[in-house]
């Protein structure tokens, strides 16, 4: 049983907490309003704490924040995350009229690596961001075997990912390691196809996938 910490109070935030709940594990939330998240909560037992109480009593975190902000608010809790895991799922985009990606914020880079830079004492690996939130937990919703990508610099930190990966229903076959975290400009960059799959497809589940 692990302890992990999400940073998010979103769509993303609470259907991986819910699952990651379910599996056994001890999850804490974090979110500026504890109090008020924890009255609306429906779900399995979680508990609700601020951001820098869910980073020192979870060893893993994952960051279920929106890209554009995270590298700030992350960068604020250095000392908390030392020697942590942070498993980021979210991606760093300039918003359009519409709401849906426009750019990314980092081009050239990403935010994982932002990320990376900014906690060097931290454990960071890319995975989850290239889909719709539903498939995150429920990979086998798909009529074809979707592709969860890892990309970190330490191989024990994406070994750990890869079974929390599998708790959410993953089987390995479906996870491809890209390497160290410099690859998480590749899959950061296929965001910008979300906005043409949602136009042409709708709010509708969906994920990228490599097919051999």
């Amino acid at each position: 049983m692990t302890s992990i910490g999400i940073f998010g109070s979103g769509r993303v935030a609470t259907a991986l907490a819910t699952q990651l709940s379910a599996t056994g594990h001890n999850v804490v939330i974090g979110t500026r309003n504890a109090s008020g998240a924890s009255a609306k909560w429906t779900g399995p037992a979680v508990t609700f704490a601020n951001h820098s109480q869910t980073a020192r009593k979870a060893s893993i975190v994952i960051n279920a924040t929106p890209g554009d902000t995270s590298l700030e608010r992350l960068s604020a809790l250095r000392e908390e995350l030392d020697g942590k895991i942070l498993v980021d799922v979210s991606n760093a985009t300039r918003r359009g009229a519409e709401g849906l990606p426009a750019g990314l914020l980092y081009p050239g880079s990403s935010l994982a690596e932002h990320l990376q830079k900014a906690l060097p004492n931290t454990q960071v690996v890319k995975t989850l961001n290239t889909m719709f939130f539903s498939v995150m937990i429920n990979p086998h919703s798909l009529t074809v075997p979707p592709t969860a990508f890892l990309s970190g610099n330490d191989d024990g930190a994406k070994a750990t990912v890869s079974k929390l990966l599998h708790d959410l229903g993953w089987p390995p076959a479906w996870v491809e390691d890209l390497g160290d975290i410099s690859t998480a400009q590749g899959t950061e960059a296929l965001v910008l196809l979300v906005p043409h799959i949602i136009r042409r497809r709708g709010f509708a589940p969906f994920a990228l996938a490599i097919s051999r």
